[in-house]
């Protein structure tokens, strides 16, 4: 097991800001695992929910770190996947990945936590950040016929792409343009940045083009779904502070940004722990007092709950 880190804690009923539970980063030696890991899991003895995050296009799982600490730090075990380095615009893979993973959890997830630490598999979640979310509806709506040993009880869309230009969509089809037409049997929450589907310049598209966006995925969700857009927010502000290399320096130049990062990460965090409040803890108080009144980190565009 490689070395882990230990984040510090703070609120317990601020949703915006750092939990009470102290977590720690856990990074699993890649050949035991399906795929390379990171697993951030609380310090403090209990069973906690388990969600599953999936990384955007052609980025790196630990671009994600501090919203993982984040959400982490309110009671949760995040596992965070690298699907892959390199891929072209089929995530048919990326797919059949995930639900090896998923199968993996039940007997591989406990020996990379601290013996004081359970994961309950019956609180189940799924979430991923633009392609990572195309490929988590790809899943939860079982698009490729995959054979899951277990559950997902919700299901999250950080920014969702379906596709890498306005109205083309990449393999496999997850928007079906008829409204309300995902049956999922489970609560979705979808959030979307207000600036994705703006261009920085002329030289690339939009990151999150109208067309195959967070608003095209929320259109097609059923009862119950909530949904929230930021708006002077990119579709790469949630990540890290600092995210290295080449593919890191990229974050900050492909897609129209907002002046910091810090605030559209709190804000997912947020609205992910409350969300997750809300169906796995049956406390819908922190979800429901999400409004466009300036109370979050980010001024809203958008608020929606169909309950």
């Amino acid at each position: 097991m490689a070395p882990s880190s230990v984040a510090a804690v703070g609120s317990e009923t601020d949703v915006f800001a750092i939990g009470k539970h102290e977590t720690k980063l856990v990074k699993p030696e890649d050949e035991i695992t399906p795929k390379p890991l990171l697993i951030f899991t609380p310090l403090e003895e209990g069973e906690f929910p388990v969600l599953v995050l999936l990384h955007g296009y052609l980025l790196y799982n630990s671009f994600y770190s501090q919203l993982s600490h984040h959400i982490a730090s309110h009671g949760f075990i995040i596992v965070v996947p690298q699907l892959y380095s390199v891929t072209g615009p089929d995530a048919t893979k990326e797919v059949e990945c995930v639900a090896e993973i998923t199968n993996w959890l039940p007997e591989g997830l406990q020996q990379f936590l601290p013996s004081q630490v359970k994961p309950n598999l019956k609180k189940l979640g799924l979430a991923g950040h633009s392609r990572g979310g195309k490929v988590a509806f790809a899943l939860a709506l079982n698009k490729l016929n995959t054979k899951l040993n277990l559950k997902f009880s919700a299901l999250i869309g950080i920014d969702p792409v379906d596709g890498m230009d306005t109205g083309k969509q990449t393999p496999p089809k997850v928007l079906t343009y008829v409204s309300h037409s995902f049956n999922l049997e489970m609560p979705v929450m979808v959030i979307g940045s207000g600036l994705g589907e703006v261009r920085k310049n002329l030289l690339f598209p939009a990151c999150a083009p109208k067309g195959v966006n967070h608003e095209n995925f929320y259109s097609e969700c059923c009862k119950p779904a909530c949904y929230f857009v930021a708006k002077d927010y990119g579709h790469l502000d949630m990540l890290d502070d600092e995210t290295k290399g080449i593919r890191g320096k990229t974050t900050h130049c492909l897609c129209k940004n907002g002046k910091s990062r810090e605030p559209m990460r709190r804000f997912v965090g947020g609205v992910v722990v409350a969300f997750l409040k809300a169906y796995f803890g049956g406390d819908f108080s922190y979800l429901t007092g999400i409004n466009d009144d300036g109370s979050a980190p980010v001024l809203l565009q958008k608020v929606d709950f169909m309950l």
